[in-house]
């Protein structure tokens, strides 16, 4: 029969008795103890039976003073439940094994010698070896239960601690798998959703460029607008979900041409950045070239180690661009896998406002990459 729940619910009881009632308790017991079994009545042996009856009430707070003021006590009386009481008291709250295995012996001693000690004869300490033996038994009692209870009291203990570390473990493998699947539906919403959503753009900005009927040509402009801003939520829903998990979880600002010099020299190579724009550019225009530009010197950084970039903002009629051109790599690439969705990108981004864009070699066996968009973007 499974007695466990039993003895834990007896166990709560216990300690739910308050501190001072256990004390009174053991006290009027010592003291039982010493009107039943007091040896000695002199007023010293009183006296010092009477201080091991009342010395207990203080173990709590100092536990090895209250034992030693025990000791005379059960020397000089018959009684053991206030020194029995102050051992075990003591075993709970000491790891100090050979000061323990020392108490027990002199609790042993102290209640196997006969008192007075003088004129014991042969016979006499040949009893007194045998009732320490007994004794010294009796005293392991309380040393090996407080020890016990000290035991299981570290172990609680640790298993709280285990069960936290545990708690906090799956904490973080929530986290972790909730982070895979976010970054899962950003690689989805990435590569299938802002594909098709730009593929609607351009297609409805041919057909208003191509349409003849002016209410087809205003719903054509109203499908490509409307697909315009859907991609740029698109975009900030990818970047929000990819930076999920990480210390910001809140959106960051979009990039305009205001963080374009820190770019420039922040991103690794050696690069100008030169030329400048009229005031008033749209912000879809803005976050057009320097995106143009971030993925134009990451693909200088990737494929032309060693080369140098020259970034140029230029401005023609109604139009503005931007020209990123790198000179030749002066050490050879590492094999590095690419899939040139980066330029694909940006076609499609120029395309969506109603630019262009180029890249290809240069006669120098550098690289050039020209974004092309009209200054004023709906």
């Amino acid at each position: 029969m499974n007695t466990r729940p039993e003895n834990s619910a007896t166990r709560r009881r216990w300690e739910r008795v308050p501190a001072p009632l256990t004390d009174a308790g053991l006290v009027l017991l010592a003291g039982l103890d010493l009107w039943l079994n007091r040896w000695d009545e002199s007023s010293t042996g009183l006296a010092f039976g009477a201080l091991a009856c009342v010395a207990p009430a203080f173990r709590r707070r100092f536990p090895l003073p209250v034992f030693l003021l025990c000791l005379p006590g059960a020397l000089m009386q018959d009684i053991v439940v206030g020194q029995l009481a102050a051992l075990y008291t003591l075993a709970e709250r000491s790891r100090d094994r050979r000061l323990l295995t020392l108490c027990a012996a002199l609790s042993a001693i102290a209640t196997a010698l006969p008192w007075p000690l003088e004129g014991l004869s042969a016979h006499d300490r040949t009893w007194t070896l045998v009732s320490f033996v007994y004794t010294l038994a009796t005293a392991a009692a309380p040393v090996l239960l407080g020890q016990l209870v000290q035991a299981r009291r570290d172990l609680s203990r640790r298993l709280v601690e285990i069960e936290e570390a545990k708690e906090h473990e799956r904490a973080l493998h929530a986290q972790a798998v909730l982070a895979r699947e976010r970054a899962q539906l950003a690689r989805e919403m990435h590569d299938v959703v802002s594909h098709q959503v730009s593929l609607i753009a351009v297609q409805a900005g041919a057909l208003q460029v191509a349409a003849k009927e002016e209410g087809s040509r205003e719903a054509a402009r109203t499908i490509r607008s409307l697909s315009v801003g859907t991609l740029d939520e698109l975009r900030s829903m990818v970047a929000l979900l990819r930076a999920s998990g990480g210390r910001a979880t809140e959106l960051t600002p979009q990039p305009t041409l205001a963080d374009l010099r820190t770019l420039v020299e922040t991103g690794g190579i050696e690069a100008d950045l030169t030329g400048d724009l009229p005031p008033g550019v749209g912000t879809p225009a803005q976050r057009a070239l320097y995106r143009t530009v971030q993925e134009a010197l990451t693909n200088v950084r990737k494929h032309a180690p060693g080369a140098r970039a020259v970034v140029e903002l230029w401005h023609e009629g109604d139009d503005i661009g931007v020209t990123v051109t790198n000179s030749p790599p002066l050490r050879p690439s590492l094999s590095l896998p690419g899939s040139r969705q980066g330029l694909v990108g940006l076609r499609e981004r120029a395309e969506i406002l109603h630019g262009t864009f180029e890249s290809g070699p240069t006669a120098e066996g550098g690289w050039r990459v020209r974004t092309r968009i009209p200054a004023r973007t709906d």
